[in-house]
């Protein structure tokens, strides 16, 4: 199952951003190429989350590009979890 229930920025959010997003999408990582996008802070994070960028590019939707590039979108309790943390607010929590 997948618990949504102490879904916040400072302990969920981050490791999935650790896990999935900053090994291309650090600050070091986004000044060399990347696009631009650095993910490796809250400012950041909540930028992505509330133009929808984040979750569309990790539900593989078609609103933006699909990351992790080339590989297969995350799981869905990951998406679930990113879209709980949108839907109450984008907390820096």
């Amino acid at each position: 199952s997948c618990d949504t229930t102490t879904v916040n920025y400072s302990t969920t959010g981050t490791t999935i951003m650790n896990t999935h997003c900053n090994s291309c999408h650090s600050t070091a990582a986004a000044a060399s190429s990347r696009g631009g996008i650095a993910l490796d802070t809250y400012a950041s994070v909540k930028a992505y989350a509330s133009n929808g960028k984040l979750y569309g590019s990790m539900a593989h939707n078609g609103t933006a590009s699909p990351m992790p590039k080339n590989m297969a979108k995350v799981d869905n309790c990951t998406l679930n979890k990113i879209a709980v943390w949108i839907n109450r607010g984008a907390l820096n929590n």
